[in-house]
């Protein structure tokens, strides 16, 4: 699955950025940016259209290319599932969902659940020439930590949401996505010990009230993991001319770190649970060493060069792939 922006996406946040000065959306991102860093809520930063489209700018592209990379490997590891429903849940510019249909063409009906309106207009404006389960989604302005009666559907999506909320009602707002997913669960969260920090306290919960995790995990027992290293990913996407620009960037790509977790209501059909690789694969003459996380815990793997399909097949694994 592509980490690329889809054409209409690309070409929608263009159409929005017309006009629009790209010294002030620059000097808007960085602030949004430091804004952020030092833990500022979205309430707090993004206040008007421009902090959005700014913001939308330089987060969208990474947001949509986490989330294509997270929904692609749930479905993979549900081939049956096709969701008619899909819960976005902290929307913002609507990142995730337009990565849900990309991943399910099933999904026919689309609930944006989100407090900030300027966040909720834009990704209105960007989804208006987009799929048609996006052009008249059942839009509900609400912070996630109040009570509400949210949308029960087979998909629900958070991304980059937790974050957000105050860590004493975490626990509150996973319980509430976990009873209105009728399906799948995903949470994507920034690749941070903090980030995956906040996933394990998901997990955990989850598991209490029932849930199957899928992924990354292959198992529920309590995560092998220990001392300073965290479970996290890496995915490659382009940079556009503006996206460096207000990035203050040269390169022409970045790489987006990112947790996750994806937990399935029993009875959703699964594929088989296979190691996963936890580390880029480190190649040397004599083989690939690489760090798996399987159903009995952490494994270091040696494939040797003198066992050439063993070998072959290694080295076309990356990161974040499980063994086939």
């Amino acid at each position: 699955m592509s980490p690329d922006l889809p054409a209409d996406l690309r070409a929608a946040l263009i159409s929005a950025m017309e006009g629009a000065p790209r010294r002030n959306l620059a000097e808007r991102a960085a602030r949004t940016s430091q804004a952020y860093r030092a833990g500022q809520p979205s309430a707090g930063v993004i206040r008007e259209a421009d902090d959005a489209l700014a913001y939308a700018l330089t987060r969208l592209p990474a947001t949509y290319a986490a989330c294509v990379t997270v929904l692609a490997e749930a479905a993979r590891m549900t081939p049956g599932f096709a969701p008619a429903t899909l819960l976005d849940a902290g929307a913002g510019t609507g990142a995730a969902s337009w990565a849900a249909l990309e991943v399910w063409n099933s999904v026919a009906a689309v609930a944006w659940l989100d407090a900030s309106a300027p966040f909720l207009a834009l990704a209105g404006r960007l989804a208006a020439e987009g799929p048609p389960p996006l052009r008249a989604p059942d839009v509900r302005r609400s912070d996630l930590t109040a009570a509400g009666d949210w949308p029960r559907s087979d998909l629900v999506v958070a991304s980059y949401a937790l974050a957000e909320i105050p860590p004493e009602q975490q626990a509150g707002v996973v319980g509430r996505l976990w009873d209105a997913s009728a399906g799948l669960l995903a949470l994507v969260e920034p690749g941070t010990p903090a980030g995956y920090g906040r996933l394990l306290a998901a997990r955990r919960g989850l598991i209490e009230a029932g849930a199957l995790i899928l992924a990354p995990c292959q198992h529920e027992a309590d995560c092998p993991l220990t001392g300073s290293d965290w479970c996290h990913f890496s995915v490659r996407l382009p940079r556009s001319r503006d996206h460096r620009l207000a990035k203050g960037g040269e390169v022409p790509f970045e790489d987006e770190r990112f947790s996750y977790l994806v937990a399935a209501r029993p009875g959703i059909a699964t594929a088989a649970r296979a190691p996963r690789i936890l580390a880029p694969p480190r190649a040397g003459k004599p083989g690939i060493d690489l760090k798996l996380c399987g159903p009995l815990g952490l494994e270091q793997r040696f494939v040797g060069r003198r066992d050439k399909p063993a070998h072959a097949v290694a080295r076309r694994l990356d990161w974040g792939d499980v063994l086939p």
